[in-house]
């Protein structure tokens, strides 16, 4: 189940920042009293009557600006209204309607999404009567006049927000499809195999790094079952994301990540492993999603009889942590292998979502333990009581022990390792929660 968006849009300097920085409960946004200060958006969860969704912290909306930064403030604004489920609209009522709020409003109409109208800065909240009748004149519907500043009618809003919400039920997606998001850097070639796996030219396809600006999905069905491919823009090390637009993007593949159950984390052949690649398989990993490292451009690549194993070599010792990742080299240009991707996908997420009896993994546990003791520490041996699998995406155990300290980062790989032995769990992550007996702190 996907948690739900909120975007928070309006004209520059309405207090977008600050009503945000409440909500989220920490100062995340710059809060300047200059226009156009939240150049770039911000997001963070906050949770509500027991909901919990992402507001997103927009720029503001110059709706006729020329100029450059102003009018990438709103194309950002725009994909988030594209990407919200519920729509804050923010307006000064000091200031009362502007035409910028005029044109603004026109824009979200057009969405044809639930629209809250929200009047900041009412710090004289009983005296604000006559000051919000003119806001009606905006089609929106009620205006609520709220003081970000003072924290004045901020529950009210949250409580429109929550009633606005998707039911719960409406974000639930089939259990029979596969979720699979394409990550990687710019131009490697995401696009290119989506557009291979369809058999039509779904994706702009372009030789330009950062073409693709929003995640995108396809539902593709075949005899392999059924997929939603989420082809997302490529994540660029920040020091390089100029465009104002592209950290959106970021944010963008971030959640396509979350909503994904399976990542085909893709690379260049021809360029190998970065150190920005590395953090975009830990966005994956940290995630707890199942993961296929594909090699693009295979066809490119200049080989040998021993290429294609001194390949997988360098990207294990490149990727440490996700050396549990199987590999497949493909070229998304001509076809080559894609067709085994399927398989392969069907693997990993079966795998990511595997459920091992307590009998069985008390076996592998007790067997593991007879061929290598726990630690000692100062005399004191660590003892291993039981283990159960706590849950599934990614495979989570809990182990029973008779002093945390004692079960150190070495031990508990050498665990997950044999639990791997046992069980496969081909591409997914193992997590291990390890409890003192009588203790219900995680580690």
């Amino acid at each position: 189940m996907n948690k739900s968006t909120v975007a928070i849009v309006g004209r520059p300097n309405v207090g977008k920042s600050t009503f945000f920085n409440y909500i989220v409960g920490k100062r995340i946004s710059i809060v300047e009293d200059t226009p156009g200060v939240t150049r770039d958006r911000v997001y963070a969860d906050a949770t509500w009557r027991g909901r919990t969704f992402t507001f997103i912290d927009t720029g503001g909306i110059e709706p006729d600006s020329e100029d450059v930064i102003l009018s990438q403030m709103r194309d950002q604004a725009n994909i988030a209204i594209e990407l919200a489920d519920v729509i804050i609209f923010l307006t000064d009522i000091k200031q009362g309607v502007t035409a910028e709020d005029k044109e603004i409003a026109l824009m979200l109409k057009k969405s044809k999404k639930p629209i809250i109208l929200v009047c900041n800065k009412a710090d004289n909240y009983g005296q604000v009567s006559n000051d919000i009748y003119e806001f009606y004149n905006l089609g929106i519907g009620e205006p609520h006049p709220v003081s970000a500043t003072n924290a004045i009618g901020i529950g009210d809003i949250l409580d429109e927000i929550y009633e606005n919400l998707p039911k719960e039920s409406e974000k639930v997606e089939e259990d029979d499809v596969i979720r699979v998001a394409i990550i990687g850097k710019p131009n490697v070639g995401k696009s290119s195999l989506v557009n291979k796996i369809l058999g039509e030219n779904r994706v702009i396809v372009s030789d330009i790094a950062g073409t693709t600006r929003d995640a995108i999905d396809s539902d593709f069905e075949n005899e392999y079952g059924k997929y939603t491919f989420i082809d997302t823009a490529g994540i660029r090390r920040k020091s390089k994301v100029k465009e104002r637009i592209e950290k959106f993007s970021v944010m963008r593949s971030v959640f396509a990540v979350d909503r994904a159950d399976v990542c085909l984390f893709m690379i260049d052949a021809n360029e190998g492993i970065t150190e920005q690649d590395t953090k975009i398989v830990g966005e994956a990993h940290e995630a707890g999603k199942g993961i296929i490292i594909v090699v693009n451009k295979w066809d490119e690549y200049e080989k040998d009889t021993n290429s294609t194993e001194q390949y997988k070599k360098q990207v294990y010792n490149d990727l440490k942590y996700a050396s549990y990742a199987p590999i497949i080299f493909i070229s998304a240009k001509t076809g080559q292998r894609v067709n085994k991707l399927f398989e392969l996908i069907n693997n990993v997420a079966s795998q990511n979502a595997m459920r091992v009896s307590t009998a069985m993994i008390n076996q592998v546990l007790n067997e593991a333990i007879a061929i290598v003791q726990p630690p000692t520490d100062k005399g004191k041996r660590l003892k291993i009581y039981y283990m159960t699998q706590a849950s599934t995406k990614p495979p989570t155990f809990v182990t029973f022990v008779n002093d945390k300290s004692l079960f150190h980062f070495s031990y508990e790989r050498y665990l997950v390792n044999q639990i791997r032995k046992e069980f496969g769990l081909t591409g997914t992550p193992v997590r291990m929660i390890v409890r003192e007996r009588n203790e219900n702190k995680d580690r």
